[in-house]
């Protein structure tokens, strides 16, 4: 594995962005900022600037703004930034952007990036992506970046995860670039299927991990789903559930699962292509996921019965 920091220079490209939301904005501006590429948001409704707080510094873009398919045009770059289920409703935006020399980088969580693309971009090359940044939306036209990790984002060792690479070169985006893409995909998941849904459950962002009682169920839930992951060709530790737990104690307290601001927000949130995915990879290797379940079945619930008005509250 190696650590890239973007030195290569490379060509000035067209870049499009799915998706203005946590993920979305905060690689959007970053890309902009640099003066390097042509950046294209493609959002419901249009704003007239971009502000990303990051703690070193501010940053104002201003990317080409597009609220209909049918104003766009094939791109060099297309990034999706939607949750996963919103990936069918995309596919408007993707049909257009979309040529045969177009790479689509999927900034999404889960797995089976690839296939989930497939129907929708024709001959682009997907390349998919491990996002671990720390995003946050506080209005329309401003999110929040938080380094959560010692790289923002992790990348196979192939052509496409190479080329991501050099489209973020000037970003000050750490990228890691490995060939155990999948058990990388996999722990990522892990951490997601588990602590995602006790956040949005609990509504609590992740300081509820330093509570003594969580440690045990978070521990045992870790260790049900890293069986799957095993199961499923990932290379993890024996003890790799236990380097997870502590790894959330490492997160900044106030910071915010994507399903906790689901929640909030009275959105769907993701829980099927997270803890979803792994009792689907159970079933597949016979491997029983009851508390993964729990957690499943409580997200859905939640999911199907929204409450006005949490994000005030939460304020």
């Amino acid at each position: 594995m190696s650590t890239i920091d973007h030195a290569a220079t490379t060509g000035r490209r067209r870049v499009a962005v799915v998706g203005l939301g946590s993920i979305g904005g905060v690689i959007a501006g970053a890309l902009d900022a640099t003066g390097r590429h042509d950046v294209t948001a493609c959002v419901r409704h249009g704003i007239a600037r971009l502000v990303v707080e990051r703690p070193d510094r501010t940053i104002e873009a201003r990317p080409r703004i597009l609220t209909d398919p049918a104003q766009a045009d094939i791109h060099d770059w297309v990034l999706l930034c939607t949750k996963a289920q919103d990936t069918a409703s995309s596919s408007p935006w993707l049909q257009r952007l979309c040529g045969a020399s177009t790479h689509v980088a999927v900034l999404q969580n889960g797995m089976g990036h690839t296939e989930r693309l497939a129907p929708f971009v024709g001959g682009a090359t997907v390349v998919p992506t491990i996002v671990y940044y720390n995003g946050e939306r506080l209005a329309p036209d401003r999110v929040r970046y938080r380094r959560a990790s010692d790289h923002d984002f992790a990348v196979s060792d192939d052509a496409g995860g190479r080329a991501f690479v050099e489209l973020l070169e000037g970003t000050g985006m750490q990228i890691l670039v490995s060939p155990e893409f999948k058990t990388m995909a996999w722990r990522k998941l892990l951490l997601n299927a588990i602590a995602n849904p006790i956040t949005a459950l609990t509504l609590q962002r992740q300081g509820v991990f330093r509570r003594e009682d969580m440690g045990s169920l978070v521990l045992s839930a870790l260790e049900e789903a890293a069986a799957v992951a095993r199961a499923d060709g990932a290379r993890l530790a024996d003890d790799e559930a236990l380097k997870l737990r502590a790894m959330l104690m490492t997160f900044p307290p106030d910071a915010g699962t994507s399903m906790y601001f689901d929640r909030l927000a009275g959105r769907r949130s993701e829980v099927d292509a997270l803890t979803g995915a792994v009792i689907a990879a159970g079933e597949r290797h016979q491997i029983a996921t009851p508390l993964c379940r729990v957690l499943l079945t409580l997200m859905r619930a939640a999911d199907a019965a929204p409450i006005p008005g949490l994000m005030e509250k939460a304020k």
